[in-house]
């Protein structure tokens, strides 16, 4: 019992700090021997561009979607702009008909995201596609940042930076939510400086549009499916932070829950999918990377959290103490602090340091029910519009 305590609690930590730590070093270590490129020239020769936006039911704001789109800083020679709005029911496809510099492709039937993604290839144009979603908005030079990266042949996909807009008296979601990507955004960083990241968020990403492989229709989340199909046939996914999309948290920590349980569904559906990424006889470096950074929190460690608690409890009343008797009365204050965060958000008191223990509680439940929801089958492919914060709360 004792050695499988330290099993899990080896692997909770590597996951959550430990593999950051390992990065950070690895790093280091290539800089003795590597110098990094601090800075990349944006081409003279601009590639043709597709900007692929996908919209679903935005009526609220797609109209200063479009405005930030146009407002872009891209030859607008070298850039096609597509909206996709499949399944729309609201006035999103009447604000986007007849917008002077856009493409419209709608279709009443709602058949998921990946399936209106391939209803628009073969309408792509650009040698490049990036994909944004239509709630973030872009900052002015995102595309000349994220095409950049191309001149180097090795790169077959650029992630761009997912920033939340966190208000001074954050709750749970805009708090917990921030505080994740930040990390994410470290860890992305330092992936891409060690060989390659591993997957990309869909509000903004890009690949070259001749690598594109079709991906399953009934892929639940096709942004990870697309870049990682593309690191599987060896090429790299380069990060770059100044190409960023904002957008504001999850209304609450109940839009931010469903959220993350469709993200978790998706994650064990990838897994099982990515055969290639997860064999190191590949690419080891990749698989090293994939594994410590998705595989890990998409399959057992949040199940180890509750079973390294149990059997630190165990241990205890077992009458092993010492070491073992901090390690669980931290557990347990961690845990109360979470408790008191949710407490706190449900009457609307907002303490920032109450509310990190809460989202990450909720974020390792959310692994655990997107699990189950992935095996009994009751995910569906069709994206769910995530309620969200007005910009000006």
């Amino acid at each position: 019992m004792i050695i499988a305590f330290w099993i899990c609690l080896f692997i909770i930590i590597y996951t959550f700090i430990g593999y950051g730590l390992v990065l950070f070093f690895l790093v280091k270590i290539k800089r003795i021997f590597t110098k990094p490129q601090v800075f990349i020239p944006v081409p003279d020769d601009l590639p043709n561009v597709t900007l692929l936006i996908a919209a679903y039911n935005e009526e609220d704001i797609i109209a200063d979607k479009v405005n930030n789109t146009l407002e872009l800083n891209y030859p607008k020679d070298r850039l096609q702009i597509v909206f996709i709005t499949d399944g729309s029911s609201d006035r999103t496809v009447e604000r986007l008909r007849n917008r002077e510099g856009i493409t419209l492709l709608h279709e009443d039937t709602r058949a998921g995201k990946m399936a209106a993604i391939k209803r628009a290839i073969p309408f792509i144009n650009g040698d490049i596609t990036v994909f944004t979603d239509a709630n973030t908005f872009l900052n002015k030079d995102a595309i000349l940042e994220l095409v950049k990266h191309y001149q180097n042949n090795k790169v077959g996909a650029v992630a761009g930076e997912k920033r939340i807009l966190v208000e001074d008296k954050a709750d749970a979601s805009s708090a917990g939510e921030g505080f994740y990507w930040k990390y994410e955004s470290a860890l992305k960083k330092w992936d891409y400086e060690l060989y390659s990241n591993v997957g990309a968020a869909g509000e903004l990403f890009s690949i070259r549009t001749a690598l594109y492989q079709p991906v399953e229709s009934d892929t639940i989340i096709d942004d990870h499916m697309i870049a990682m199909r593309i690191a599987e046939k060896g090429y790299v996914i380069a990060y770059e932070p100044n190409a960023y999309a904002m957008e504001t948290a999850s209304a609450n920590t109940k839009e931010e829950l469903k959220r993350k349980i469709r993200i978790a569904a998706g994650g064990i559906q990838s897994i099982l999918r990515l055969k290639k990424a997860a064999n190191p006889l590949y690419y080891p470096v990749l698989t090293f990377q994939y594994i410590s950074h998705r595989v890990l929190r998409w399959t057992v460690t949040p199940i180890l959290l509750v079973v390294t608690f149990l059997l630190n409890g165990l241990i205890v009343l077992n009458g092993d103490r010492g070491i073992y008797l901090v390690i669980f009365g931290a557990q347990v204050v961690f845990y109360v602090l979470g408790l008191t965060g949710m407490i706190f958000e449900r009457r609307n008191i907002r303490i920032k340091s109450f509310f990190i223990p809460y989202y990450f509680c909720v974020m390792n439940y959310a692994v655990i029910a997107g699990a189950i929801r992935y095996f009994k089958r009751q995910q569906s492919a069709a994206w769910e519009k995530s309620e969200r914060k007005t910009a000006q709360t």
